[in-house]
């Protein structure tokens, strides 16, 4: 009863227009020890400012830069936050138009713990999902809606993640939508707007990568005409610390997150068609983009190295659009990991419409791709008859579900726990690493 009130608020919040002048949001996106992002969706123009404290502290309100929402840029807005301090929760608020919107449950924000030289790096919980398909019905196909449940957002907010990885098709780009600007932002913010998602949106970080479905058609390669607006969506609508780097377009960037790197790849921007007659003429991330990641992964001391792609990486299967299908690039890439001594590299990656954790060994480097899928999209039975010769038993998992990585135990020996949720927040799979050494 009390969820169904709290979710019955919050959509009066959202729909009300006189105080109420956000659609979606508050978002928190990348925080560091001293900046925070905020984003944030309005309904029309206006001049917003953000409000925010030290948690506890009274009548010492701090105000941001005051930043106008413009039809152009689909009234998103993205704050910035610096000069915090680190391993301190802060309270905030929103002012539209000078007046203060309300949302049903707090808005807090904590900077990242300043550990290092000081004590063991604290335990903390990263939720994972990917494959979001939000219904409309005008533009859908006809038939049994493709998605539901979308109170699963629910039950990943109750679980209390430290930070969230959106893996990528976190909207499903429609016919009438992916070739023209217009459509692209129509899309992105009906996904985003949706009442069950908003609490989940403002209890920790969210960070994104993009797949075939937030970038362009089904499938859709390097070849895709309108792929800008599809990236200038992605800049408007995530909070990510970049986008993109020097030598590599698109949305790669990578962050650290208490003592773990994440590593964000784009596997659309330089893909190229998956039915080149010469397979090693096929590639997903392509040559600047490996070779960022090597460097990359080699300069990090994180304990684990986690490598977020949309397409499934270790799966055996040369089927859909896994990497195996690439199998020239796949090697080259795991190989040159392996050349390095890196270890503790562990893929996670959406797409299939169903969960499962695969495993593979290249010349003693242990490798693990952890696939989360789908959140609110249909699920594939079928992939029970998929032969996958990496998969874990009984890491399968055919529901609606998203992932939780644990991290926990001292510097030296960190464990990461893997858990598969269901959309009624039961575990239905767990599995545990111990670190390489």
């Amino acid at each position: 009863m009390k969820k169904t009130l709290l979710l019955l608020l919050l959509h009066l919040f959202l729909v009300t227009t006189a105080l109420a002048q956000l659609v979606a949001g508050p978002m928190l996106g990348h925080t560091d020890m001293r900046e925070a992002r905020i984003w944030l969706q309005t309904e029309k123009a206006a001049s917003v400012t953000l409000e925010y404290k030290k948690q506890g502290n009274t009548n010492l309100w701090q105000k941001t830069e005051t930043l106008k929402s413009r039809p152009s840029e689909a009234h998103c807005l993205t704050f910035t936050i610096a000069l915090l301090e680190p391993g301190t929760t802060y309270e905030y608020r929103v002012l539209a138009d000078g007046k203060a919107v309300a949302r049903p449950y707090p808005l807090l924000f904590s900077t990242q713990p300043l550990w290092q030289w000081r004590n063991d790096p604290p335990a903390f919980k990263v939720a994972m999902g990917s494959c979001n398909f939000i219904n409309e019905t005008v533009y859908d196909r006809p038939g049994k809606p493709y998605g539901g449940d979308y109170f699963i957002f629910e039950r990943m907010a109750e679980a209390k993640p430290d930070m969230m990885l959106w893996l990528g098709d976190n909207t499903y780009l429609r016919e009438a939508d992916w070739s023209s600007r217009a459509g692209v932002l129509h899309r992105y913010s009906h996904s985003r707007a949706i009442p069950e998602m908003q609490q989940m949106l403002a209890v920790c970080p969210n960070y994104a990568i993009w797949d075939d479905h937030d970038y362009g058609p089904n499938d859709a390669n390097k070849s895709w005409v309108h792929k800008n607006y599809s990236l200038e969506a992605f800049k408007l609508f995530w909070a990510n610390p970049t986008v993109g780097t020097p030598e590599v377009p698109g949305i790669t960037t990578a962050f650290r997150f208490r003592d773990v790197d994440f590593f964000l790849l784009d596997d659309r921007w330089s893909r190229s068609s998956e039915s080149l007659h010469d397979s090693c003429e096929r590639e997903m991330l392509g040559e600047a983009q490996i070779e960022w990641l090597i460097n990359a992964l080699k300069f990090s001391d994180a304990p684990y190295k986690i490598v977020a792609n949309g397409s499934q990486v270790l799966n055996s299967m040369a089927v859909y659009e896994n990497y195996a299908v690439f199998a020239c690039e796949r090697e080259k890439l795991l190989r040159r990991i392996a050349a390095e001594g890196i270890k503790n590299v562990v893929f996670v990656t959406g797409d299939r419409h169903h969960s499962e954790i695969s495993r593979l060994t290249v010349e003693g480097i242990v490798f693990h791709d952890v696939t989360a899928s789908p959140l609110t999209s249909s699920f594939a039975r079928s992939r029970d008859n998929e032969p996958n010769a990496n998969r874990i038993e009984g890491s399968l998992v055919l529901q609606r579900n998203f992932a939780l990585f644990e991290f926990s135990g001292p510097r030296k020996e960190r464990e990461l726990l893997i858990r598969f949720v269901d959309n009624t927040g039961k575990e239905v799979y767990q599995y545990k690493l111990t670190r390489q050494h």
